[in-house]
């Protein structure tokens, strides 16, 4: 099972330098908070979703279609309770339902933002553009590497629990509350085989000379090219258009209260 979550495609979307894909993706984020009704929101995730189409990633959603639901499932259960417009003496309100919805919406779309960006971008190329953005090196592959321990640490969980598994422990029997508890104890091995990865790559560092010199060189150069200036164009443009709309919604006439 491949763990990480890159998609080698030749695709317009791949070729986009990782700095501009990087403000695609802070561009978004900023529109999904600043919005707090379901026609932008709506509109933003149907962009969000034909740039992932573009870059011929959302295959890649089927590995969390999963966390997608549940988080959809719990925001309309409880914001249904415990949102807005409940009156006495009823269990929810129809209010707090659109509620839910919008911040499962907006939740949903942030999560699909990020796996789009980390589908079409190496985990290379993300600490070379944070790089070239100012960030010290040393920040940039923190960075990058906490991105690959995430891999790591799932490998690692289920390599354990096929071993435990092996050994005649059930982890699949039993409710919910007693899956959780048999899985508890497999928190502290994986954890140990964890630190002692991490220890062995900051040896592995430490003897190649990380560190040593304060300027590095690259292997591949990053040059931003016309498919990147015109994607830099489109989001700064979307960008100013959704803080217009959200200060002026009056500008849209009756339009302008789905918006504001």
């Amino acid at each position: 099972m491949d763990l990480f979550l890159y998609m080698d495609r030749n695709t317009a979307v791949h070729r986009l330098d990782p700095r501009t894909k990087l403000l695609l993706l802070l561009v978004s984020f900023a529109l999904a908070l600043t919005f707090s009704t379901l026609t932008p929101l709506g509109v933003l995730l149907a962009l969000v979703l034909l740039h992932g189409a573009w870059g011929a990633v959302l295959s890649n959603l089927r590995r969390i279609r999963l966390v997608l639901a549940m988080i959809a499932l719990f925001s309309l259960v409880i914001w249904s309770i415990v949102g807005p417009g409940k009156g006495a003496g009823s269990a929810f309100s129809w209010e707090g339902v659109l509620y839910g919805l919008m911040v499962a919406v907006k939740t949903d779309l942030m999560i699909i933002a990020g796996m789009v960006f980390l589908s079409t971008t190496k985990i290379e190329e993300i600490s070379q553009g944070l790089v070239k953005l100012g960030l010290p090196y040393r920040g940039a592959f923190a960075f990058s590497t906490a991105i690959r321990l995430v891999p790591l640490i799932v490998a690692t969980s289920t390599t354990i629990a096929q071993a435990q598994k092996s050994r005649g422990l059930d982890l699949d029997a039993g409710s919910f509350l007693e899956k959780i508890r048999k899985h508890v104890p497999l928190v502290i091995p994986t954890l140990v085989s964890v630190i002692r990865s991490t220890n062995v790559f900051s040896m592995a560092l430490e003897s190649r000379g990380f560190g040593y010199a304060p300027r590095r060189t690259n292997l591949v150069e990053l040059r931003m090219g016309r498919g990147d200036h015109l994607a830099l164009a489109l989001a700064l443009a979307l960008a100013a258009l959704g803080a217009f709309i959200k200060i002026f919604p009056q500008a849209l006439g009756p339009w302008g209260a789905l918006f504001s």
